[in-house]
């Protein structure tokens, strides 16, 4: 089926700002004042993340999400508009408040994120989703399953099955559970995805097994096409029916902020997709990308250009 050209990509998902303060100490609240040497804004939001570092890799990409009619809002349409964002279908809702994200970053670049439970990550719903945007497009990413918890299977089947009908490839990440979901919640709707993105913490909770190859069989059997774990600086397992390769991270990136890496990983894997690179290939640019976005606070701060992923992918094959 050929495809207008109007897009390379369409993603669902989160569109918010994160206030990052770093770095902090678990004592945080047993203080009065705390002095935290950077504190900046930066956009967020799984769906958001992947739109900025797709468009910054050289691709097209439709951004499906919801967000306030305020300040926080008009934020998100500034920087979208920066990052040549197609934003026709990031729906501006005057009853929503825009979702906000606060990242208490620690000395080892892990986070823990404060949001508020009244703003648009809760409130997204799939009455806020028109399916008719997905077309033109060769992937449709879903950007994190959960995320947004009320959008669940009453939207993900009708949005899968609409991008069945255009001849997409369909790809998903996952977050935890927030209202207690379980697999059977999704299973139907994981039968339609091509690539799935989950980190080997979030996997290992949605299936309840440990072993990795036993979790990706799990998924393989529900009828996911090729499940790839994350599992951090080591890297990813990529699996399908016919393959099995564990491809190792950078080992060299100064991990400063973990937040969006996984959401950059995706990026990264989407971008090889796209311009056809084998399935090592595209994780292993899929790494690289991850590796940059650790090195910097915010989760689009660590990359900025396709130059600077191709140095880093270079290197990579280096080593």
């Amino acid at each position: 089926m050929e495809k207008n050209d109007n897009c390379d990509i369409v993603i669902v998902g989160a569109a918010h700002m994160d206030l990052q303060v770093y770095p902090v100490k678990r004592t945080l609240l047993d203080t009065a004042s705390y002095p935290a040497k950077q504190m900046l804004w930066s956009v967020g939001g799984d769906a958001l993340n992947e739109s900025t570092i797709l468009t910054r890799l050289g691709h097209k990409v439709k951004l499906i999400s919801c967000i306030g009619d305020d300040m926080i809002g008009s934020m998100i349409l500034e920087h979208c508009q920066k990052n040549q964002i197609d934003t026709t279908f990031l729906k501006r809702d005057k009853e929503k408040i825009t979702g906000i994200n606060i990242g208490l970053i620690g000395e080892d670049g892990e986070r823990t994120f404060i949001n508020n439970q009244s703003g648009s990550i809760w409130t997204f719903c799939p009455e806020d989703v028109e399916l008719e945007a997905v077309c033109g497009g060769r992937i449709l990413s879903f950007a994190s399953i959960f995320n947004n918890p009320l959008l669940d299977k009453r939207l993900l089947l009708p949005l899968f099955r609409r991008a069945k009908e255009q001849d997409m490839i369909i790809c998903a990440d996952i977050v935890g559970a927030k209202k207690g979901e379980r697999l059977e919640d999704i299973a139907e709707a994981l039968g339609y995805v091509d690539y799935f993105f989950p980190n080997y913490e979030e996997a290992k909770e949605l299936v309840k097994e440990k072993d990795i190859d036993k979790i990706a069989d799990v998924l393989l059997e529900l009828g996911v096409k090729h499940v790839i774990i994350k599992t951090g600086r080591s890297g990813c397992l990529v699996k399908s029916k016919q393959l099995r390769v564990l491809v190792p991270g950078y080992q060299k990136a100064n991990c400063i902020d973990t937040t969006g890496a996984g959401d950059n990983f995706a990026s990264g894997f989407l971008c090889g997709l796209l311009e056809g690179k084998s399935l090592p290939e595209c994780a292993a640019f899929a790494n690289c990308v991850a590796s940059l976005a650790v090195e910097a606070v915010g989760a689009t701060e660590g990359v900025q250009s396709r130059r600077q992923v191709d140095r880093r992918y270079q290197a990579y094959q280096n080593l």
